[in-house]
């Protein structure tokens, strides 16, 4: 025996991301994906820039050097996730 072919979504309707979440599920977890992105090595950047000055009494230039370094960080895993996210489904 054969199988019937798979049925077409009917014109107009949108079928699930193959991923198996809705979309509304799928955007909201990108979300969340993205903020972490932005601000985890941001606040862990100033947290660790304020021990380093502490610690050697610099106060504040090791703030705002990891501040920076964070920053870049940020933009460099959020570039990433564009990029993955711009990926065409195989």
């Amino acid at each position: 025996m054969t199988e019937s072919p798979r049925p077409q979504p009917k014109p107009g309707r949108t079928t699930k991301p193959q991923s198996g979440l809705s979309a509304p599920m799928l955007i909201f977890a990108t979300a969340l994906d993205t903020t972490w992105r932005a601000f985890l090595p941001t606040l862990g950047g100033v947290f660790l820039g304020i021990g380093i000055d502490n610690l050697f009494n610099i106060t504040p230039f090791a703030t705002i050097g990891c501040l920076i370094l964070g920053v870049i960080t940020s933009a460099l895993l959020i570039a990433k996730q564009l990029r993955d996210v711009r990926k065409p489904l195989k």
